[in-house]
């Protein structure tokens, strides 16, 4: 009897496993996708999105007031929005990553740059703010992982090596 649920629970993991290993990466570059298409689309409706004055504040500051949030707004909004559509498509992906590695690089750049409003206590107690800001982490991460594919690679859900051994 033990023998047959480890069977059965071996013969089920086998096959969640690689479902994932074949799907993951497409589901994390869709919904990756549709979490920028959502932030940037509402940018372009002033007023609406939560990021928006700590986001044109820094572009203005980067840019030594030279583009001012009249401008940033809504380059910024179809800029995540054109992340977006690289990621849900799966095409341009090189560009559409360094978008979006270019994106994230300046999104981090208020913990540094106005830390009266991105920490409560510096640095260990973020503000709603700073921890929006700082899920990002999360994003970067899911860019490092879909560019490791960019170039043919994917997602092995038994590699050689580890039947082996395992």
């Amino acid at each position: 009897m033990a023998g047959s649920i480890e069977k059965t629970f071996q013969t089920v993991d086998v096959r969640v496993t690689n479902w994932m290993a074949k799907y993951s990466i497409t589901l994390l570059r869709i919904s990756l996708g549709v979490v920028f298409f959502w932030f940037g689309f509402l940018k372009f409706f002033p007023g609406i999105s939560s990021a928006e004055t700590l986001a044109t504040q820094t572009i203005e500051t980067l840019t030594f007031g030279i583009v001012t949030p009249a401008l940033s707004l809504p380059v910024l909004a179809f800029w995540e929005c054109a992340i977006s559509l690289g990621l849900i498509t799966g095409k341009f992906m090189r560009i559409t990553l360094l978008l979006l590695f270019v994106q994230m690089l300046g999104t981090v750049t208020p913990l540094f740059l106005f830390p009266e409003q991105t920490w409560v206590i510096f640095p260990f107690v973020p503000t709603l703010e700073g921890q929006y800001i700082i899920k990002n982490v999360v994003l970067i991460s899911a860019g490092l992982v879909i560019g490791s594919t960019v170039r043919g690679g994917r997602v092995v859900a038994d590699p050689p090596d580890l039947k082996q051994t395992g």
